[in-house]
């Protein structure tokens, strides 16, 4: 039987807005009535995408947060008009990625989804569902979201407060909305993010984990040079990438390693902001962050080993890109991460240990790439496609709506 379902998201772009736009696919070809609705990226063509609000009402949201230290509580009016438009479509089932990112007021939306009974499933990209302030915590320890926020030590991270602590409150209030949705099944891309829902006021619903995937008809072992990105072809080539390099995702831990390296090794960091860009020595080439998905595949070929020394992840993404292009992966030890590779596709790494990242790229660089390419690219079809992971959302539509 055809179903309206309707996905929202922050974006339409970047890991979560892809993976969206792929579950949706997905769940039309199967013959539902899918629709999206985002607030950033581009305007999607097709006639069943959703703008929520306009860039002032992100900007207002922002402005709100940063004053008052209450974020999801602002975009009334944005969250009003789109209410209506979810009236009009009257889904069956309503699809969560993102509901923070500055653009939704949350009571709103959760009043909304309890009053009508819609069911819910939820798919947690970070922690911020079940913390007062943050979306991370992993970096600095923290682990008052057990029991109950305050004092936060993360205010200045996002979502930025520059002047108030509003985290016992918002914990609270959140805690109010998102308990006793009468049919919600919260989905996470990892064990270790499912076992922490297991620990948060969430604990009571049921979750299930479904890995995120890539698309390995896009990322799969290129032709490409490394003359290309400016690198001469003997050059050993570690790649790092994120969406933006923190100093949560390895900043200073990559100008580290580049502190050690020999002249025959040279770094390929993309994702970098033009301040980092000023910061790199000569053996770093820096790239700011691309859309390009070509582009970042043809990067992940041209790498000898793809290093994430991030100090906080839910699951790990650009672990799984860097595998499907035949690339093997050294990762700290630091949240779902592990969980992307095993012992014949990379190297796991005691948190903010370089001396044993520097080893394991080292061990990387004995072996050679091509003992790795096709085991790597291997596990990436075998366990993290697109196609075969997200379709498992499709079961659980099925399952929900039943």
């Amino acid at each position: 039987m055809v179903k309206k379902i309707l996905s929202i998201n922050s974006t339409s772009r970047g890991s979560t807005g892809r993976i969206m736009c792929q579950i949706t696919r997905l769940a039309r070809e199967a013959g539902h009535d899918a629709y999206m609705a985002h607030a950033r990226g581009e305007e999607l063509s097709d006639e069943k995408s959703i703008k929520i609000g306009r860039k002032v009402d992100i900007y207002w949201h922002g402005l709100v947060t940063r004053v008052s230290g209450k974020h999801g509580f602002s975009s009334k009016r944005a969250t009003k008009s789109f209410l209506k438009k979810v009236d009009e479509i009257e889904p069956n089932l309503i699809h969560l990625h993102n509901i923070h990112g500055y653009y939704l007021n949350i009571e709103l939306l959760f009043r909304y989804i309890k009053a009508k009974r819609i069911p819910v499933i939820w798919t947690l990209h970070d922690c911020w569902a079940f913390t007062g302030h943050c979306a991370h915590f992993d970096y600095v320890g923290c682990d008052k979201w057990k029991t109950g926020c305050h004092k936060c030590p993360q205010l200045k991270m996002y979502p930025r407060s520059l002047f108030f602590d509003h985290s016992e409150e918002s914990y609270w209030k959140k805690k109010e909305l998102f308990e006793n949705v009468e049919n919600m099944t919260i989905v996470t891309p990892s064990k270790w993010l499912s076992d922490l829902v297991g620990q948060s006021f969430l604990k009571h619903y049921e979750t299930a984990i479904i890995n995120n995937g890539v698309d390995t008809r896009i990322f799969y072992p290129r032709d490409s040079r490394k003359s290309d990105f400016g690198i001469e072809e003997g050059k050993f080539v570690i790649l790092g990438v994120a969406s933006k390099f923190t100093s949560s995702k390895g900043f200073e831990c990559f100008l580290k390693i580049a502190e050690r390296l020999d002249g025959n090794s040279t770094i390929l960091l993309i994702g970098l902001n033009r301040k980092q860009l000023e910061l790199l020595p000569k053996n770093i080439i820096g790239v700011e962050r691309t859309e390009n998905i070509e582009r970042l595949a043809e990067a992940y070929s041209i790498a000898d080993v793809f290093v994430n020394p991030t100090l906080q992840e839910v699951f790990g993404l650009v672990n799984v890109e860097a595998l499907a292009c035949g690339t093997p992966v050294i990762t700290f030890r630091t949240g779902g991460s592990p969980e992307t590779i095993d012992n014949s596709t990379g190297i796991v790494v005691e948190k903010g240990n370089v001396v044993e990242l520097m080893n394991a790229i080292n061990t990387i660089r004995r072996s050679g790439k091509r003992s790795f390419e096709e085991v790597c690219r291997k596990r990436a079809v075998e366990f993290f496609s697109s196609e075969d992971r997200f379709v498992e959302y499709l079961g659980l539509y099925e399952r929900v709506l039943s």
